[in-house]
């Protein structure tokens, strides 16, 4: 085989694994090696080489690394849990900050119990244990699951057309991961169990410092919200993609619908309600990442408000970034538009000062164009019965508005905090399900492709991570903006334009990672979704203006 890595060209024997291959350059590495790009698909360490192509190695520095690291690191949790706990049954609920929330059924977890799964995790990454891929027939996988846990990898045996149904073993434990895992154990040495709650946390390092634990970030308004939607969704009984395709099968995804959408409608009253109860309210700042559905949250969450007599007048903070000279610049010398210095804070906070006073303002519009502010006489007072709704990534942060006295504000962080899993060990990613609505929204309203999409997620991804992310506890209220169902109906609409990237473009791997975990969902008609439905800013048809 002709095999390309860098600027060096190679000839292999078949079935040479890459490990093999670029032994010298993995040891060589500065991150440990967890995985590999073979021609554009994402592949372990001991994948077999039988066709030419160009390899390209993953270290855990990168984000597809560190996912893989995690997903590596919950398989072998689930392998410590069986030696621990022989015929107890984990649940990895959901993800929050460098770690992952996990429960025992019917066990409680105490200190004593999670210091025994620490340990017995680190004696399995001690040992540096191959994981090994086993592939059956639909009719060995048929016996296999006549005789062994339903729950480890059954998505593959519903799709009928899949003719190849994998596993893998780490000496006598089997489980499937919908993803690329490592092909050893060793790699993943740097991770805690603790006690949290009622369960306990799985923490893992961060792709910017990936060899080495961070430290724990109490989120107990995040893990609050994460933890009412999993429990209603437990009692609808469709908490997984399998129960979810099984209400669909029974006719009874409307229904499902219905009661999740009904559940968004109560939340955001109950927002509005607390922001009625606190007459000192005079500003409410919404913030979230990227495809979370502000634009739709903001204009429900008016109509709740309007119900309890409050006008709201909206400010869009992107009428007050600086002038285009005196913008901050990254480290690459490009402007910086997402960090909070690209802000005029004086003039903006200023201008809400006077509105908070009574005072009458002229407003900004910024020209993008030019790189300016300009004043085309739009006036603005607030009056007694409204308040202030501004949107934007700043908005949790005190800097954005440090001029108004904190009982004036009221912060709301908003997100698809997705709390379905693929099954009770594979949780499906909260990054994944925005990135979906955002390939959708893209092509729907902004004339881009998935490629374009794609390509620009990781830098939308990095001024998350430094600009909300940190500031999503001092929320006074969390909105979770998922919606079970949404997959399915997004999934008719975004396979297409995922499968019109070419295996030799870069962002192929990408996209053929997202078709692989969406291939499980089964399609649910765009029709069924609720005119007012938050689900209507992606796909469009819905009763607001965006």
């Amino acid at each position: 085989m002709k095999i390309q890595y860098q600027d060096k060209s190679m000839e292999v024997e078949e079935k040479t694994t890459i490990q093999e291959l670029l032994k010298e350059e993995i040891q060589k590495s500065e991150h440990p090696v967890i995985g590999a790009i073979f021609n554009n698909e994402y592949v372990n360490l001991g994948y077999e080489i039988s066709t030419d192509g160009e390899v390209k190695l993953i270290d855990i520095a990168s984000k597809e690394g560190t996912k893989m690291y995690r997903r590596t690191i919950i398989y072998m949790l689930g392998k410590a849990v069986e030696e621990v706990c022989p015929d107890k049954k984990i649940i990895v609920n959901y993800q929050l900050p460098n770690s992952m929330f996990c429960e025992i059924e019917n066990t409680e977890i105490t200190e004593e119990l999670a210091q025994k799964l620490n340990d017995q995790m680190h004696e399995i990454a001690q040992k540096d244990l191959p994981i090994k891929q086993v592939i059956m027939t639909r009719e060995q996988a048929e016996e296999f699951y006549q005789k062994n846990d339903v729950s480890k990898g059954r998505l593959q045996l519903d799709l009928e057309d899949n003719q190849e149904i994998y596993m893998y073993y780490c000496e006598d434990y089997y489980n499937y991961c919908y993803g690329t895992i490592a092909n050893r154990t060793g790699v993943t040495k740097i991770f805690e169990i603790i006690k949290y709650e009622d369960g306990f946390l799985v923490r893992y390092p961060s792709s910017d410092k990936p060899e080495q634990l961070p430290k724990l970030i109490q989120t107990k308004k995040l893990s609050w919200a994460l933890n009412e939607y999993d429990d209603i969704h437990k009692i609808l009984d469709v908490n997984t993609v399998y129960k979810l395709n099984m209400a669909i099968e029974q006719d009874i995804i409307k229904d499902i619908i219905m009661l999740d959408e009904a559940l968004h409608e109560k939340k955001i009253a109950n927002i509005a309600d607390k922001i009625a109860q606190n007459r000192n309210v005079k500003m409410i700042l919404i913030a979230g990442p990227s495809s979370s559905g502000k634009t739709t949250f903001a204009q429900r969450l008016g109509i709740q408000l309007r119900i309890n007599r409050i006008k709201p007048i909206t400010i869009s903070v992107d009428n007050y970034f600086v002038e285009r000279k005196d913008t901050p610049r990254d480290e690459k010398g490009n402007y910086d538009f997402e960090c909070i210095e690209a802000i005029d804070l004086e003039l903006f906070n200023d201008h809400l000062t006077k509105l908070l006073n009574g005072e009458e303002v002229e407003m900004p519009e910024f020209d993008f164009h030019e790189g300016t502010k300009r004043y085309n006489g739009r006036k603005l007072k607030l009056e007694p019965d409204q308040v202030l709704v501004i949107e934007g990534i700043h908005c949790l942060n005190d800097k954005l508005t440090s001029k108004i006295a904190k009982d004036q504000k009221y912060k709301i962080y908003i997100s698809a905090l997705t709390v379905l899993n693929m099954d009770r060990y594979n949780r499906i990613s909260t990054t994944d399900t925005r990135l979906v609505r955002r390939i959708v929204r893209d092509y729907q309203f902004r004339g881009y492709d998935a490629k374009h999409t794609i390509a620009t997620w990781h830098s939308v991804n990095n001024g998350e991570e430094k600009n909300i992310f940190p500031y999503q506890e001092e929320a006074n209220s969390i909105f979770n903006t998922s919606l079970i169902y949404e997959l399915n109906v997004l999934k008719g609409v975004v396979l297409p334009l995922l499968k019109e990237i070419k295996q030799e473009e870069a962002e192929y791997a990408e996209a053929q990672r997202l078709i692989d975990m969406l291939k499980y969902f089964e399609t649910i008609p765009a029709e069924y979704v609720p005119t007012n439905s938050l689900l209507k800013e992606f796909l469009g048809g819905g009763n607001f203006k965006y």
